[in-house]
């Protein structure tokens, strides 16, 4: 049975706080927003079905307005947000159809587990991506030290260059892999209402090696297209309480404009580890709070 809050109570009003914060973190991580709207409104009295299907609808203004400031700055990547977008849209459907018949507690503890792994990894990439940066500060370091003892179409020093090395070729990512990833993500849309993105990211920056500063904003393109079918899927399923989603949309709005605008001056690796840290503690509160409810209907 579907549960229903009237409007401008403390908890409506605690709903419209949930849907700034998840807007900030969309704009800002690209996470798409439902990884703190989907634990907050529980915490706010929704029911488990309600947390995967009413944050849905959310998900879009906050992806559509992030992937807006981004695209205007060149940062989607747009081979790999349609790729994954298409192929997300298919496995969303799938996705939404197999939550009706998953106990709700289960996707909730299952949401937990999605964002800790996520954190974890967010966490272990930017670690080794500071590791990388380092070794190649020390390598450029060393190399203008050569060249500065060598002068350019000369045979002295200990390194003489007639002309600048070749950059080695752009990477191209495979159609296939992308395609993956993308169903992988929206799977998890329509299972959990979790937007993909807490997906897309680790998996972009980990599997595809995305910059995060650009896997932001093509992230945000993904979710914005396969959370179209999770939605109709779930309405169509009776799971979203629209009071509940247009609270969401209306703290949104306004908080993904001041995230996406934060992204683009904020230091990739705070925003790396601000996003890992964010997910775990997140994890590790929610899940601990579905596992108490579980146990307590079981005993």
């Amino acid at each position: 049975m579907m549960v229903h809050v009237d409007l401008l109570t403390p908890e409506i009003i605690g709903i419209v706080g949930v849907g700034v914060v998840s807007g900030v973190l969309s704009g800002l991580l690209g996470v798409g927003g439902a990884t703190v709207s989907t634990p907050g409104v529980r915490a706010f009295g929704a029911t488990p079905i309600q947390a995967v299907g009413s944050t849905i609808p959310a998900v879009l203004p906050s992806a559509i307005i992030g992937a807006w400031r981004s695209a205007r700055a060149g940062l989607v990547d747009w081979r790999v947000a349609l790729t994954c977008g298409l192929a997300g849209s298919i496995a969303a459907v799938g996705g939404a159809v197999l939550s009706d018949a998953i106990d709700p507690h289960l996707l909730m503890i299952a949401t937990a587990a999605v964002l800790l792994w996520s954190g974890a990894t967010v966490l272990a990439s930017g670690r080794r991506s500071e590791a990388a940066a380092t070794f190649d500060a020390v390598i450029d370091d060393e190399l203008d030290q050569l060249l500065s003892d060598s002068a350019p179409g000369q045979g002295s020093g200990p390194l003489a260059l007639d002309a600048p090395p070749a950059l080695a070729p752009a990477v191209t990512l495979s159609t296939g892999l992308i395609a993956l990833v993308g169903a992988a993500a929206g799977l998890v849309a329509g299972l959990l209402g979790l937007g993909g993105g807490v997906v897309l990211m680790p998996l972009f920056t980990g599997v595809l090696a995305i910059p995060v500063k650009r896997a932001v904003p093509t992230s945000l393109v993904a979710v914005a297209l396969f959370s179209i079918p999770a939605l109709v899927t779930h309405t169509l399923l009776g799971h979203v309480d629209w009071v509940i989603a247009m609270a969401l949309v209306v703290g949104v709005i306004p908080g993904a404009r001041l995230g996406s605008r934060w992204a683009q001056v904020a230091s990739e690796a705070v925003v790396t580890r601000l996003f890992g840290l964010f997910l775990v503690a997140l994890a590790i509160v929610a899940g601990a709070s579905e596992f108490h409810g579980l146990l307590a209907i079981i005993h």
